[in-house]
């Protein structure tokens, strides 16, 4: 009798439905969102909110000197249409001191802005580092995060590390914007609950060129309180505005990709009529946006690209204008499918 009753709980246990297994929502209220970076280029929030579009996680910042190029004119716009706003930072933190670092340089981007949902912490490639090592700097960029912004904070991962990587105890302290695509729930993780699941990379919205994430949120995500975020006691020169003089075969595009903005957002800065005319010696408005990664050394004719996750060379060359086969030359690279996230890449200015 007794190994009778072993068989049929071993027999439930294998035919439970998976979703006991699964990460679920932690509430019914479900808002249809996106997010979203440089790749998308220009939005049009307009009809983005048209199409039924409720919240927009922005990239606002990578490392401890990226800033996202439409960063700003994506929460101006979003907010504008009156989209709910949450931002994200990409982390390459390796130690606990660069967490600190990194996290001030969020807070400092963020600063004067006024998001919905909370502030979250995509920190996907690893390196080197240990399980140990991963939580711990998860743990102290997080900590600081929330001590400069005031703001509650969210851990961005997918299934599997939120499985086998993040903790049980970072689980019970941060909640949880899980990825996992293909699947109506999301399988088995550290966290109970979810309050944001991107569920595939390929979405298609009104508005926006290609294609890009799309999300679900609970209601859950929204802070509790949405006053401006104070300005960070480390801030440093990010965000501020500058004045450069037109030199004679200047762009508008090649300035936009020197400071690390966007051809649209000097158009509005300078109340530009005509993008294609700017003369020699007419001064031009940039905002100054950290010491960000495409910076431009007109006088060797060179880009100083820093590769960002998901980039690939052919990608490179078709934004450059140049070929695989000349960035690969310039920069001795053997494999043309390897390159790897912060490595610095010479390219060619061809503008």
């Amino acid at each position: 009798m007794r190994v009778k009753s072993i068989f049929l709980i071993i027999m439930v246990i294998l035919f439970l439905p998976v979703s006991v297994f699964a990460t679920v929502a932690s509430s019914s209220n479900i808002y249809e969102g996106i997010d979203v970076s440089n790749w998308q280029g220009h939005i049009d929030y307009e009809a983005v909110k048209k199409s039924g579009i409720e919240i927009v996680y922005i990239k606002s910042s990578q490392g401890s000197n990226i800033i996202d190029p439409y960063f700003r004119i994506n929460y101006n716009n979003a907010k504008a249409n009156g989209l709910k706003v949450g931002f994200y930072h990409f982390l390459t933190a390796r130690t606990e001191i660069e967490a600190i670092q990194q996290a001030d340089f969020f807070a400092s981007v963020i600063s004067n802005t006024e998001p919905d949902c909370k502030l979250a912490m995509d920190f996907e490639v690893f390196g080197n580092l240990n399980i140990d090592e991963i939580n711990k700097i998860s743990s102290t960029f997080l900590e600081r995060l929330k001590q400069s912004t005031q703001k509650e904070v969210i851990i961005y991962s997918d299934t599997s590390n939120a499985r086998n990587v993040f903790s049980i105890e970072l689980a019970k302290e941060y909640p949880l914007w899980i990825a996992e695509y293909g699947v109506e729930v999301p399988g088995e993780s550290n966290w109970e609950f979810w309050e944001g699941f991107q569920y595939t990379s390929t979405g298609e919205v009104s508005g926006i060129r290609g294609v890009t994430d799309r999300d679900r949120f609970t209601d859950d995500i929204f802070l509790n309180d949405t006053t401006k975020i104070p300005e960070s006691g480390n801030k440093e020169n990010y965000n501020k505005d500058t004045k450069y003089i037109v030199q004679k075969g200047n762009t508008l595009s090649g300035i936009a990709l020197k400071y690390g903005t966007t051809v649209n957002e000097l158009v509005i800065l300078n109340k530009i009529n005509n993008p294609n005319l700017i003369f020699p010696g007419e001064e031009v408005i940039v905002p100054i946006n950290g010491n960000i990664n495409n910076e431009v050394a007109f006088s060797t004719g060179h880009i100083i690209y820093t590769v960002e996750a998901g980039d690939t060379l052919s990608e490179l060359a078709l934004r450059f204008k140049t070929t695989i086969d000349n960035i690969a030359k310039i920069n001795n690279i053997e494999d043309i499918n390897l390159i790897y996230v912060g490595e610095k890449l010479k390219i060619e200015n061809n503008e």
